[in-house]
């Protein structure tokens, strides 16, 4: 399971690696090479809610297997492809594929784990996903760097095959699990249900490198009548037999409400966060990309440190143990904002190390256990449309914090006179981090918010 949802988080980020390479090598202009980033991001978070459901009714290790099979072709497609419009048909086919296997993950996790086995699960997949976040910034350029066999930038698509067919054949160990009388599934709102969603990602993920045009808005806005026609449908799916993709009896659950909002609002950070701090390294600072993963390596140990530890803590604190992290991960924010000025002494500055390792082990302290907390408090049977759900609003918390860095970037930089300076973009990385710990403060108040409703919950029970 672990192994899934590595490939899944992993291929997000080894492409931004990948993309100078096979844009020479495939003659792409910038906006197919655009294209080739974004439309795996738009087709795994406009299609998760479905993957999740799709679980529930023919078994979640059922889907898990097909998803990670077919991931695994659609990678070897992706590693094969001659011309970029070639690739970024593959890219769709694969984002696809993964919002199958990731949600089940999630679900497979909450159905066969009892709560002190959860806690431990999601410490490891927390730690799983941060790993698969870095590795396939630094890991990816090794291994284009090293050139392996010659196959240049297509490595980092071949890679997954034998990974992708050896997972999808080791899940034959893990019991399976579905909903006890599964009904058919509702196509037409699944459709709806990834219209809605595509409309608001690809403004919110592209918006920002257009300069935010006019259709970037009146697709946002076309999102609303979309949206009232799925929520109508969803309403009214059970009388009709089949099983709606959404059941609106979930969000009964006060806790799970907050806690998505929570979790949309932790994971918009991280994304705000990374290209923030790309733009000021590599850009403003004229780093190299192997160099800038390098500064990442401080919060990489916070970030494993916080993981392993996050299941005892949480065993033994509860949520307040998730507060606390959060509580750190908004320092961390903070103390980078004000230590950007330090950022051209690398790890030699002892701020920007202390900051960083901060940073990281309130970011491992607080973000897995968050998903334990939204998803442990769900009966079994809506595992997998919760764990759909919860999946989509990382994505779009992660399309919101590239809006913000967006927004961020644009209007400090649009400052300057001439191409900006290093202090511009160390600026404009401080404003940034102070957003991102408003959100932080916001997203604490929902967890206790939480933590108050389970309290109160339990003494009725």
């Amino acid at each position: 399971m672990l192994t899934g949802a590595f490939v899944v988080v992993f291929d997000v980020f080894v492409v931004n690696v990948a993309v100078p390479s096979l844009k020479a090598d495939l003659n792409a202009d910038l906006a197919e090479t655009g294209m080739v980033i974004a439309v795996y991001a738009l087709s795994f978070g406009a299609s998760l809610v479905v993957g999740g459901r799709l679980g529930d009714i023919f078994g979640r290790r059922r889907i898990f297997s097909l998803g990670m099979a077919s991931f695994a072709i659609a990678s070897l497609l992706c590693g094969l492809a001659p011309t970029p419009a070639f690739l970024i048909a593959a890219r769709v086919m694969q984002g696809f594929c993964a919002a199958l296997l990731f949600p089940q993950v999630y679900a497979i996790l909450r159905v066969l784990h009892d709560e002190a086995d959860r806690a431990r699960a999601f410490g490891l997949l927390g730690m799983t996903l941060g790993l698969a976040a870095i590795a396939g910034q630094l890991l990816g350029g090794l291994m284009i760097w090293s050139d392996i066999l010659g196959f240049g930038w297509r490595i980092v698509f071949f890679i997954n095959l034998p990974i992708g067919i050896g997972a999808a054949a080791l899940a034959c160990a893990i019991p399976e699990s579905r909903v006890p009388e599964p009904e058919s599934l509702d196509l037409p709102g699944a459709l709806l249900a990834v219209i809605g969603l595509g409309m608001l990602l690809i403004p919110l993920l592209e918006g920002p490198s257009l300069g935010w045009p006019t259709c970037t808005w009146t697709s946002i806005i076309a999102t609303i009548p979309v949206c009232g026609l799925f929520f109508r449908r969803e309403f009214h799916i059970k009388k009709w037999g089949a099983a709606p993709i959404v059941d609106f009896q979930i969000f009964g659950n006060r806790a799970f409400c907050l806690s998505t909002c929570a979790v949309m609002l932790v994971y918009s950070t991280p994304t705000c966060f990374f290209l923030c701090f790309s733009f000021t390294l590599q850009t403003g600072l004229g780093l190299t990309p192997l160099e800038a993963g390098g500064m990442l390596t401080p919060m990489s140990i916070g970030f494993i440190l916080a993981s392993l530890s996050a299941p005892k803590l949480f065993s033994r604190f509860g949520s307040s143990a998730v507060t606390f992290g959060m509580g750190i991960y908004a320092i961390g924010f903070l103390w980078l904002g004000h230590s950007t000025a330090s950022l051209d002494g690398g790890l030699k500055s002892i701020p920007y190390l202390l900051g960083m390792t901060a940073f990281g082990f309130g970011q491992g302290l607080s973000g897995p256990p968050l998903l334990n907390i939204a998803i442990g408090g769900i009966e079994k049977e809506y595992a997998g449309m919760a764990s759909g759900i919860i999946s989509t609003v990382q994505q779009l918390g992660g399309a919101f914090g590239i809006a913000l860095a967006g927004v961020v970037f644009a209007d400090v930089l649009s400052g300057a006179k001439e191409q900006a300076t290093a202090h511009q973009y160390a600026h404009a990385l401080s404003d940034a981090m102070f957003c991102d710990f408003i959100i932080m403060l916001i997203a604490s108040g929902l967890l206790i918010l939480v933590t108050n409703i389970s309290s109160s919950d339990k003494e009725s029970d």
